[in-house]
């Protein structure tokens, strides 16, 4: 199958697997290439994938969809993390929400100041 996360501004991951782990909101499961076609609504939480017996990749992931269409597998996320280690996992998911997080408060931030910039000069011209 081929595989792809997809967040708002690239293309994460591009793949070839034989399976898929994820949790969706109703529980978890397992997509093989001849399942058919599946659409789920991922739940915050780990992703793995496997190309024949070699190792499992792990990813964890922010809520999104995944969509399997004949031999594609398709993942719509937000946030995407690679977790090569998964005694690393806790570690690596709190860095990478913290960093989100203070990206978060400056955009909150800064459209604060603009909101507030066009009330003010809203009230300019009212009272102008």
């Amino acid at each position: 199958m081929r595989f792809k996360i997809l967040l708002p501004y690239e293309v994460f991951v591009h793949k070839d697997i034989d399976k898929v782990r994820a949790e969706a909101v109703n529980g978890g499961f397992c997509l093989l290439p001849r399942h058919i076609d599946f659409v789920a609504a991922l739940v915050p939480g780990l992703l793995s994938i496997q190309k024949g017996d070699g190792p499992e990749e792990f990813f964890a992931t922010d809520e999104g969809i995944l969509v399997k269409k004949g031999d594609e597998v398709l993942v719509s996320t937000r946030n995407a993390v690679n977790i090569p280690d998964l005694g690393q996992l806790r570690g690596i998911v709190e860095e990478q929400f913290k960093t989100l997080d203070d990206k978060e408060k400056k955009a909150r931030t800064a459209a604060a100041r603009l909101e507030a910039d066009i009330v003010r000069r809203f009230m300019e011209i009212r009272h102008g």
